[in-house]
């Protein structure tokens, strides 16, 4: 009655209260599509508030308050409607709102439009993934974010945390994930979630993509049976920058693997000290197993190689390697492995011993070692080396006297022919019968003192003719010319046109006088060379 008399919006909004409040929905509907001027959205939420969601739909919809009305919705259950709202709203209060009441209600298809547009903003996706988290709906979580990852404003925070949830709930698919998107998820989060989930072949790889190699060989070498691979293991291991864990590597490999670990050796190779290595595989007697490493790493002429690889030569009685090993690398203790040789029961191997103390001028000991071995050759050669003719001496005598070998005397003869003294090689075979044998020497001996004489002979004789013609070049012509003594002149005692007479040439003769008893006269020269 109030409201045909006066016309306030007091009135018409308590109207439009009573209508609510007494269900007379129909009449409210009609009230508030005519004219009038209640205040509608007051009216509205008086009635959300007292839990009148039927009055408050009509309200709000008839205001187009569509983010109250998605609320009003979403306690009447029409979730769809409330979707639809919420999208016209398009307020991430609202969409937080249905998405919480969809996923209450299990609409997970409804609530994942909604999440659609919330995990666009990185600072609603942690609140999100604890709500599906906290209520146990993992796989509708990770669909929702698998969903998310195609959407134009996807940002690191959905990668990563897709990645988190991989790692606890469907670690076979974090591989995959982190091998297509490594590049746009934060890389230390998703390292601690592997760790907290010992997914150690993920974590190794998050380690090489963050270029934490040291970390990542570490974590291969701990947790082998699940993240050790020779090939990744080796592109790794080459990148670390603590020098130690290629050392660790080594006795990883030695403990487990100890076939491929010649195969680690070749890549470690130009980085590591070969002397700590060799001393390693020493201690733990392992040295055969790294034989193709000692080769391939010989050329670098190192002590310490060179020393093991001879040893195990020598275990393996492989005595053309060692005497090549010798040879070519002579960085080693030479007198210690020849000393260690000597008594070695192999002829070869005691060969390579007098070898050694021939190289380092140990003449004596190499010839003593090879006459004990018979070795009457190798002899024979030390001594021409030497250069030394005692030691020639004796080796012929040896010969001679003791070995009673009339070849190798011969044979010494022509080796060491320069080093041996005609009367003592003369005396030994007059002595023991050996003129044919030292005839070859003899022959050779006199063909060549001949040609030295025969070239001294021709020699002086140059020396003689030059002599001679020096003489007839420079005795002077006795009263040639007639020029006054002086520059360029001869002296004018030799000069006879200058004193008038033969007599006066010769008068500094008779001037002197008879010599005396037992002196010889001072022979006088007459091309005034002096006296």
């Amino acid at each position: 009655m109030a409201r045909k008399t006066v016309r306030q919006p007091a009135v018409e909004s308590e109207l439009v209260y009573a209508f609510a409040k007494t269900s007379r929905l129909a009449d409210l509907e009609e009230f508030i599509s005519a004219p009038n001027i209640a205040e509608i959205a007051d009216v509205g939420e008086r009635c959300f508030s007292e839990k009148m969601y039927e009055a408050a739909k009509l309200l709000f919809t008839s205001v187009s308050n569509w983010g109250r009305l998605a609320s009003t919705l979403v306690y009447l259950h029409d979730h769809q409607a409330a979707v639809d709202c919420a999208r016209k709203a398009n307020s991430t209060k609202v969409w937080k709102e249905v998405n919480t009441a969809c996923i209450e209600n299990g609409e997970f298809r409804l609530a994942q439009i909604c999440a659609l547009h919330l995990i666009v903003h990185a600072e609603e996706l942690s609140n999100l993934v604890a709500v599906y988290e906290d209520r146990g709906f993992f796989d509708e979580l990770i669909q929702l974010l698998e969903a998310g990852l195609g959407l134009e404003r996807a940002h690191m925070g959905m990668f990563t945390d897709l990645a988190i949830l991989y790692s606890k709930y469907r670690p076979d698919k974090l591989m995959e994930h982190l091998r297509l998107f490594h590049q746009r998820i934060n890389i230390p989060k998703v390292i601690r979630s592997c760790e907290a989930a010992h997914l150690w072949s993920e974590l190794v790889f998050l380690y090489t993509k963050y270029d934490e190699f040291d970390n990542a060989a570490l974590t291969i070498m701990s947790h082998s049976p699940d993240a050790w691979e020779h090939p990744n293991f080796k592109d790794v291991v080459v990148k670390v920058t603590n020098l130690e864990i290629y050392y660790k590597a080594l006795r990883f490999y030695l403990e487990e693997h100890p076939l491929l670990i010649n195969d680690l050796l070749v890549v470690l190779t130009p980085r590591i000290d070969h002397t700590r290595v060799v001393q390693m595989f020493q201690k733990t007697n392992n040295l055969p197993l790294v034989k193709p490493y000692l080769i391939a790493v010989q050329q670098a002429n190192n002590q310490a190689v060179n020393n093991a690889y001879n040893d195990l030569l020598i275990e393996e009685e492989d005595y053309k390697s060692l005497r090549d090993s010798i040879d070519h690398f002579d960085h080693f203790d030479a007198l210690s492995l020849a000393q260690r040789l000597e008594k070695h029961e192999l002829l070869e191997f005691r060969r390579i011993a007098a070898h050694l103390y021939k190289r380092n001028k140990r003449w004596r000991q190499s010839i003593t070692l090879s006459k004990k071995d018979k070795l009457y050759k190798d002899a024979i050669d030390t001594v021409a080396e030497s250069r030394d003719s005692e030691l020639a001496e004796e080796l012929l005598q040896f010969f001679v006297v003791e070995a009673d070998r009339k070849d190798c005397f011969a044979a010494c003869l022509y080796t060491a022919y320069d080093l041996l003294r005609p009367d003592q090689v003369l005396e030994l075979a007059w002595r023991h019968r050996l003129q044919d044998f030292a005839m070859p020497y003899f022959v050779q001996f006199l063909r060549e003192y001949s040609t030295k004489v025969d070239a001294l002979e021709k020699a002086n004789n140059e020396r003689t003719l030059k002599e001679q013609e020096k003489e007839k070049q420079g005795t002077p012509i006795i009263g040639a010319g007639g020029g006054a003594a002086g520059l360029g002149n001869p002296l004018m005692l030799t000069y006879g046109g200058a004193m008038g007479t033969p007599q006066a040439a010769v008068a500094p003769v008779a001037m002197m006088g008879t010599p005396q008893a037992g002196v010889a006269p001072i022979p006088f020269m007459m091309n005034g060379a002096g006296f």
